[in-house]
This record gives structure tokens, sequence and C-alpha cells, in this order.
């Protein structure tokens, strides 16, 4: 029985958690898979009652988890999600933008961005002046060796061979150090080496898109993943997982959308998605393809939120797929 934290977060989170549990209780009854969802808090509603974002039992909680699915936190992000991936060496963060049917999205677009999550600027390290303000860019061979491993053998697991490392070395001296470890490594993974300045990966996501799988710093891919948002129909359709050796946390890329929480329109399928991320990583590949499909049919048949072009609610959207998954699962033998 896989034991899953649940974080919902701030601002939309509890509403969108609402929806997605439909679809998690879904799975388990068609899959015949007990799942041991657990609770917890964290974030700026926390830190306002508790004073303290991250309470140490919601860390033991996630800790002590098979896997955790969290929503958005708000101003305390970096006092929630940035120490979670410390503590638990959560040293990639794995966003596959995929478009699905919906308004605005780029049909066929597929872009993964395999981003460094432990270390760049992202290692709150540095001091303020009354005038000046200096931050640390942390990069070592030992991070830029593992994540560029993983986003190697992430390609070849999928079947991808357009891989590219992005940088800026032509200016960074971290970024020598990333460029150095990476070419090596590809070689070392059988893959040809190709790289790109990441101002000309920014352009080319826009234009033409000459990659499947984009291997990158932290900061880099930070900005590039919410550029590729752009061409899937929004933030409210990406998933995201920060994976470790043994642990994960699934989330996904947008915010608390603080300007329609309550309103009960927050679009859901990110964090379904991620949830079907969860289920493949628990090793329930069968299953993540399942919500995947629902998702792909609720967007053809126009089951969603506004953001996407439909009219539904939250909740509404996860019954939808709850409703989906019923139907294609009778025909499923897992």
């Amino acid at each position: 029985m896989p034991r899953i934290a649940v974080i919902p977060g701030d601002g939309v989170g509890p509403e969108i958690i609402d929806a997605v549990i439909p679809v998690l209780e879904t799975l388990s009854d068609l899959m015949n898979l007990p799942l041991d969802l657990r609770f917890f808090e964290a974030g700026d509603e926390t830190k306002r009652k508790r004073g303290v974002a991250l309470p140490e039992e919601t860390l033991n909680g996630v800790m002590n988890s098979d896997a955790t699915l969290m929503v958005a936190i708000g101003e305390s992000a970096r006092e929630v999600i940035l120490p979670l991936r410390q503590k638990l060496d959560l040293y990639v963060n794995l966003r596959p933008a995929k478009s699905y049917p919906v308004p605005r999205a780029i049909p066929g677009f597929d872009l993964t961005i395999v981003r460094e999550n432990t270390e760049d600027l992202y290692v709150m390290s540095g001091w303020r002046g009354q005038d000046t303000a200096v931050d640390l860019r942390i990069i070592t061979r030992r991070a830029s060796e593992r994540i560029c491993r993983f986003g190697y053998r992430y390609a070849r697991g999928k079947g991808k061979s357009r891989v590219y490392v992005v940088h800026k070395a032509n200016v960074l001296g971290g970024c020598m150090l990333f460029r150095e470890v990476c070419s090596r490594v590809a070689e070392e993974e059988g893959f040809d080496y190709r790289e790109m300045y990441v101002d000309s990966a920014a352009m080319r996501i826009a234009m033409d898109r000459p990659f499947d799988v984009i291997i990158t710093t932290n900061m880099f891919g930070d900005i590039l993943s919410d550029l590729a948002a752009a061409f899937i129909g929004g933030l409210g359709m990406y998933p995201s997982a920060n994976i470790g050796e043994s642990r994960a946390i699934f989330e996904p890329v947008h915010g608390t959308a603080p300007e329609i929480a309550g309103k009960n329109i927050a679009n859901p399928m990110a964090t379904i998605l991620s949830a079907a991320m969860m289920m493949g990583w628990l090793g329930h590949e069968g299953g993540s393809k399942l919500i995947e499909e629902a998702v792909r049919r609720a967007c053809e048949l126009g089951y969603t939120t506004p953001d996407v072009g439909g009219s539904m609610r939250t909740k509404e959207v996860g019954l939808k797929i709850s409703e989906i998954m019923r139907e294609i699962g009778e025909s499923i033998n897992f």
C-alpha cells in the first residue's frame, strides 16, 4: 500500500486537492491498489497559525512516505520547497511540457526540461548591504554529473535522441564546469553531445524547437520551463516532479494564484498530471497512462476550466476525469 503525503498548501491548493482526490480514489479502485493518503500542512497559512511554514511533523511525514503530492506554496515557498529539496536531496526537477487539445496549445509540443534542483543561485547564499546585494551561484562537479546522467538516461528510456545541454559557458565559470561535465557524461551514455546557450535556447523554444530534452542548471531551468508553458496552454497544464534517489515530491509548476483562490475555477490538470507522474515513479505505469489518457479525452470534450477555454469548476473537472477513467478502465486489465 503506497503511503502518500498530501500537502494542499496555499491559495488555490485546497480546492485543487478536492478535485484530485476523486481521481486518486478512482485509480485505487480500478487497480485494486489501496492508497494511504496522509494530509499535512505547510505554507503561508501554516506559518501564520504556527509561526513556521514547514512544521516538523510535515517534514517527518514527507520523509516517511513513499511519495508526496503537493500543490502550491505562497510567499513562504523558500521556507518549504527549497528546504525539502535540500533535506531529501531531490536533485532532479523534471518538467515535461506536453500539449493537450486545449486552446492556445501548440499541437505536438513535447519538451522535457531536466533541471538541476539543489544548487545554483537557489542555495540562498550571499549577503545584502545598503546599496549592494550578492547572491552566490554554486555549481559543483558532483551535482552537474548526476543531473546530466539522469537526463541522458531519462531520454534513452523515453526514446528521445535530441538532447541539448543548455548553459551560458561563454560568460559564467559555473557553466564552463557544467559543460565540461555534461560533454563527458554524454559520451559515456552513448549520446552525441549537443549544447546551446540559454538565450539562444529561449529563442529556439519559441521558433523551431530542435530538442526533445533540455538538461540545464537550476535557474535557467526555472525560467525556460515557464516559457515552455506558453506553448501548452499555460501553467495550469504543467506538471513536475522533484526526484532523488529514494524519495520524490510531485507538484504543478503553477503557484497559488491568490487572485482566483476560493472561486473554484483553478485548473486542477497540472496537479492531476503530477499525480500521474507520481504513479509512474511508484511503479504503476498503467495507472499513470490511464490518468494521462483521461486528461487528454477531457480536454477533447471541453471538460476544462476557464483558463483553457472551458467553463467548468475545479472539482467538476476532477469528477469528469474520474468518470472517463472508469469508462476506459472497464476495457483495461491492470
